[in-house]
């Protein structure tokens, strides 16, 4: 036995495994021809409703139809669906078409949030900055301004290069561009 080794085996035995769940049945007394099941009680209710109110329908048919819910009620005696008894079926089936489309969350109903406005703004520009304008004193352009106007003649008003970088919008920088524009990046 020391070289074999044997799996252990539990089993538990409850009178609700043992018993399945009758009506008309207490003690040693038995309803005739039970103990019926909850799924047998309720076909012969209904059963017995339908018979009683359409007796004008069926009479001339004598003891047939009585006969046939008899056959009906004994049919449903160990009916499953799924596994399941007839009534805990209709039970989940129910439970189905009551719960949320969207289920449940902590036992509430999902529900989408309310929808809102998002807005939000955007500007369209050029990908680089337009280049700086050096400003430029001295030098030749003065000269000829001074050649041209004569000696004490100047413009008037801002250039046209300060004019365009003043109508021109700031463009916003992201840090990646910055990066990009320091001289070591340049080299590399």
């Amino acid at each position: 036995m020391s070289g074999t080794s044997r799996a252990r085996v539990g089993r538990v035995y409850t009178s609700a495994r043992r018993h399945p769940w009758v009506l008309g049945k207490l003690g040693d007394f038995t309803l005739p021809l039970g103990p019926y099941t909850p799924a047998q009680i309720t076909v012969a209710f209904t059963g017995a409703i339908v018979l009683v109110k359409s007796f004008a329908w069926w009479s001339w048919l004598g003891p047939v139809p009585v006969i046939a819910l008899g056959m009906a009620v004994w049919a449903v005696r160990g009916a499953r669906i799924g596994g399941r008894a007839p009534i805990a079926a209709a039970l989940g089936w129910l439970g189905l078409c009551l719960q949320p489309a969207a289920g449940r969350i902590g036992g509430r109903a999902a529900r989408d949030r309310a929808p809102r406005l998002l807005v939000g703004g955007f500007t369209l520009g050029d990908p680089a900055p337009a280049p700086a304008v050096a400003r430029v004193s001295g030098g030749p352009v003065q000269a000829a301004g001074a050649a041209q106007g004569g000696p004490g003649r100047r413009r008037r008003g801002p250039s046209r290069a300060r004019r365009a970088m003043a109508a021109a919008p700031a463009v916003p920088r992201s840090a990646l561009q910055r990066l990009l524009d320091t001289p070591d990046a340049k080299r590399s």
